[in-house]
């Protein structure tokens, strides 16, 4: 990666590092037949939904309530308000002009009945369905069976595309990402983050008939930095480390996560303090509470919150720094003494919630 930089940083024109990077992604993610590069998973979601109205002939949208596909005011939308079986988009941030989302519905995650009912009443007019195959930004919440191969039927059904969001579950949870782990083959995909290491990079990319709209240049994707040689140089060595052994250091991430999830578990048992944690293990959710599952965004963002920033603090004090809100993530600097560390900080500071709770 570093010899990179003498190669330069932007050329107007491709280079063979995005030829590299690219059959790597392909073999790794078959879906993912060709593809475009970009900077940030907004921008890779935005040429997505712009790729699916340019195929259908369609303007409409359907996201779900929790998910998250970026801050741009064309999908950007708030949260379902308790009981809301869906409906029209609203915006999420001040700033944000209302009619940028006139053609977007939201609908409540693993909610059949109301995915049922927005199919009837939006057919003909759907040009994507985009969301997160497991709900990581709100829970870590995975697909209710039957609920994506629901979606997939009526994408196939009303002739609108499937969009999978993978920016934080590509090459994360799997070499193939979360749609071989779920087995639900998207039109198009978004990557990013894990890609390249942390380095800003995307990747939108899909079916190969799609995708040529763009490479004819009817449908617009520019920007200058897409394709940018020193994130495409550590997205080459990031995937070269993650496929070597048939992928071993995903297993071993997804293995060290679950013995995490299992030593909390454990570290919460011992002190008294019910706790539910979803996830397939390289990320995670964490919530204080005794209910046996959370299957929706809305429960997600409200159950357990104080209890669970209290729990937070307490780790702080112990040298462990959690994210707000209750997600977890593993990386592969993380080491099993790592591990056991977190599980013996999360002994004392559930001892220490425990007596916040009962105080």
């Amino acid at each position: 990666m570093v010899a990179s930089l003498a190669r330069g940083q932007t050329f107007g024109g491709q280079h063979l590092l995005e030829i590299e990077v690219a059959e790597r992604v392909r073999t790794a993610v078959p879906s993912m037949e060709t593809m475009r590069f970009s900077s940030s998973g907004s921008e890779a979601v935005h040429a997505a939904i712009r790729i699916a109205r340019a195929a259908t002939g369609r303007w409409g949208v359907v996201r779900f309530d929790g998910h998250y596909h970026g801050w741009l005011d064309t999908i950007h939308a708030a949260a379902l308000e308790p009981g809301d079986a869906g409906g029209p988009a609203r915006p999420a941030s001040l700033g944000q002009p209302p009619e940028a989302l006139r053609h977007v519905t939201v609908l409540p995650w693993n909610d059949m009945a109301a995915l049922d009912a927005a199919a009837r009443r939006l057919r003909g007019r759907v040009a994507a369905v985009i969301l997160e195959p497991i709900l990581c930004n709100t829970g870590v919440i995975p697909p209710r069976p039957g609920f994506l191969e629901a979606v997939r039927a009526w994408c196939d059904r009303d002739g609108a595309l499937l969009i999978f969001d993978e920016v934080i579950t590509g090459f994360r949870v799997g070499l193939g990402g979360a749609q071989e782990l779920l087995g639900v083959r998207p039109d198009l995909s978004v990557f990013g983050k894990a890609i390249a290491n942390g380095f800003p990079l995307s990747v939108v990319g899909g079916r190969r008939d799609l995708l040529d709209a763009v490479a004819d240049n009817p449908v617009v994707h520019a920007g200058t930095f897409n394709g940018h040689v020193t994130a495409l140089a550590a997205a080459r060595a990031t995937l070269d480390v993650l496929v070597a052994d048939d992928g071993a250091l995903c297993r071993d991430l997804t293995a060290r996560g679950r013995a995490l999830m299992q030593g909390l578990r454990e570290a919460a048992r011992a002190a008294g303090v019910p706790v539910l944690l979803q996830g397939p293990g390289p990320v995670f959710h964490l919530w204080i509470t005794d209910l046996p599952e959370i299957t929706d965004a809305r429960h997600a963002r409200t159950v357990g919150t104080r209890a669970y920033a209290r729990f937070a603090l307490a780790m702080v004090r112990r040298g462990i720094r959690l994210m707000p809100g209750g997600r977890w993530y593993l990386c592969a600097a993380h080491t099993d003494a790592h591990v056991a560390q977190t599980i013996q900080a999360a002994r004392d500071a559930f001892a220490e919630a425990a007596v916040a709770l009962t105080g």
